[in-house]
């Protein structure tokens, strides 16, 4: 008795001291565009905690600086006493706390930017992502907690990912929420207002959709078809992770697309999209999202989790991960027979045309541009175009290919859906954890039985134009390459504020060699007075080695430069289906639908 009477004293003394974390959201004037943070910790034993806010969010790949949002941060333990708080680093601030027991820390967010990735606040509506709102205590991420949120009088929804504590609203007007750790509570976006929410049941799961702003969506339609795309997803892996799912959808002017969760995504897109070749556009951003909580989420490299928020998390396997998702957003559009065949096909050569078609693609490798995603994506230039390539459509014809070789193998009785479920079941259900460089291209090589040091030094270290012909004939598919030659300029320009300006240059072209630069201002070719309409008729009629004169102005300084017409080589490719009844039956497993 006495061990059972100390066992209870041990479980409740350990509940009474056990370090607490909480937080509450207000915004008790919107039109300032302020989130307002309360924290409260407890039974903390250090005499000075460490407070800090990530400098970028998961899934977009750019050190984005949140702390530049953050007001004043101020502090003071149970009895009102100010502590004192010092700014560390430029995302970290120390809470002089000494022997207090409780200390609460309030501060202002300034949320004036509406992406899928950062913070929004006005009269209309309030969206939370959570990296660049809500701080945490340094060393103590697992720590799980509660959030507490007041919305603005006006705003009578609540939508979010995160459990809640109690349903619908309680007595003061607040919604409470829980969450398991603090990777868990950013990872939750919300959405604060009045939107338009309902839900659909597919893969059983259940799935909660809030759409922000007004559109010409028809929530029947967004029922059946969004329930397809989740069908389809499902059926890849073969289950699916969650009990729950959330959609935030923000239709406003210029859509940024979507970012992933683990149980939720954020859709940003115009408010017309829901209709015709828009609406299809719209569907397959709802697949590549969806399909993330599997393939980025869930079977990922081990650099993309547990994360450091303080600091880029490089890893050279993002081709795998969205060009993967951008291959399968399309498969799957044909999966759930929102593409014919037909469709896909062109979906697909249109990604290897754009691949192929930029000289970055000849200069940038694959890996390298996954690893530079957080320098060079996100921060393109005028001189992009002639130094970086796109993981993202680079990746997506990789898994075309991958897929290829593997239903070419197996007899089309196994596809790409295999090996990621391979990765699904080795390294997230039985590992817990991601894969490296090395273990992703050994599962690769096991499962199809073949060496494949070749083809990555080529097609993902290297920059060689993989051989689309003879990989997806066997398939079924061919592959007509078309090359032809022409004189070009080798730049573009458009009319601003009623000058001509050199917008782009490309690398060894016969504007480069001529001398001009972006930003020039074109005044006159020739003895000719430009407009854009007569620069793009004159160009047309030029052949290889004519020359011509163009008088520019650079830093308000006249010049004239020669230029000499030179030719440039351009190669397309067009897919279609092959005419061969003994590859049928592999290609039409490839472009089944279910």
């Amino acid at each position: 008795m006495k061990n059972v009477l100390l066992y209870v004293f041990i479980l409740i003394s350990s509940s009474l001291f056990a370090q607490s974390v909480s937080y509450t959201l207000s915004m008790t004037k919107p039109e300032n565009h302020y989130f307002e943070v309360k924290m409260e910790l407890e039974n903390f034993k250090e005499k000075d905690i460490r407070l800090k806010l990530p400098v970028w969010a998961p899934g977009s790949y750019l050190i984005r600086e949140f702390s530049k949002n953050i007001n004043l941060v101020r502090a003071q333990d149970e009895f009102g006493n100010v502590l004192k708080v010092e700014k560390s680093t430029k995302n970290s601030w120390k809470i002089v706390k000494g022997k207090s027991k409780k200390v609460i820390i309030n501060y202002e967010v300034y949320a004036f930017e509406l992406t899928v990735r950062t913070s929004f606040l006005d009269l209309s509506h309030g969206f939370v992502s959570g990296s660049g709102v809500f701080m945490y205590v340094d060393g103590y991420k697992n720590l799980n907690g509660s959030l507490k949120i007041n919305p603005y009088l006006e705003f009578k929804k609540i939508t979010t990912a995160l459990e809640p504590e109690s349903e619908g609203i309680v007595a003061d007007g607040s919604f409470s929420f829980q969450f398991e750790n603090y990777d868990q509570l950013i990872d939750c976006p919300i959405e604060i207002g009045n939107q338009t929410e309902f839900t659909f049941n597919a893969a059983n799961v259940e799935h909660r959709v809030a759409i922000y702003g007004v559109g010409n969506y028809n929530i029947i339609d967004l029922k059946r078809d969004m329930a397809k795309i989740v069908e389809a997803a499902t059926d890849v892996i073969g289950e699916n992770p969650n009990k729950k799912y959330t959609f935030i959808i923000h239709n406003v002017v210029n859509g940024q697309g979507g970012l992933e969760h683990a149980n939720s995504c954020t859709l940003s897109v115009n408010r017309w999209t829901y209709e015709g070749s828009d609406y299809l556009d719209f569907l397959s951003l709802v697949a590549h999202e969806y399909f993330h909580l599997w393939n980025v989420k869930r079977i990922r490299p081990k650099e993309l989790g547990p994360f450091d928020y303080d600091q880029e998390n490089y890893t050279s396997l993002l081709w795998v991960m969205e060009g993967f998702t951008s291959y399968y957003d399309k498969l799957l559009m044909l999966r759930a027979g929102f593409y014919t065949p037909e469709k896909f096909l062109s979906k697909l050569q249109s990604s290897i045309n754009y691949v192929e078609g930029t000289i970055g693609s000849r200069v940038q490798p694959l890996a390298h541009a996954s690893f530079d995603a957080w320098i060079k994506a996100y921060r393109t230039n005028e001189n992009s175009a002639n130094t970086q390539m796109t993981y993202y459509s680079r990746g997506a014809t990789m898994a075309m290919l991958f897929d290829a070789m593997i239903i070419e193998k197996y007899n089309g009785n196994k596809c790409l859906d295999h090996f990621l479920q391979i990765l699904y079941d080795k390294y997230y259900k039985k590992l817990n954890r991601g894969f490296t460089d090395n273990e992703f291209q050994t599962e690769l090589e096991e499962f199809l039985d073949e060496d494949l040091d070749a083809f990555f030094s080529d097609n993902i270290e290297g920059v060689m134009v993989p051989n689309y012909a003879d990989i997806l004939s066997k398939i079924g598919i061919k592959v007509n390459v078309l090359t032809s030659e022409k004189s070009s300029f080798g730049a573009t320009y458009e009319t601003v504020s009623g000058k001509l300006i050199v917008q782009t240059i490309k690398s060894n072209s016969s504007a480069e060699n001529a001398g001009l630069s972006v930003n020039d201002e074109i005044i006159a070719f020739e003895t000719f007075r430009v407009d854009k309409n007569a620069l793009d008729s004159f160009l047309l009629g030029l052949l290889e080695s004519d020359s011509f004169y163009l008088m520019i102005s650079r830093d308000d300084i006249i010049q004239i430069l020669q230029v000499e017409m030179q030719n440039a080589i351009s190669t397309s490719y067009s897919l279609e289906l092959e005419n061969d009844t003994l590859k049928m039956n592999l290609r039409n497993y490839w472009l089944r639908t279910i």
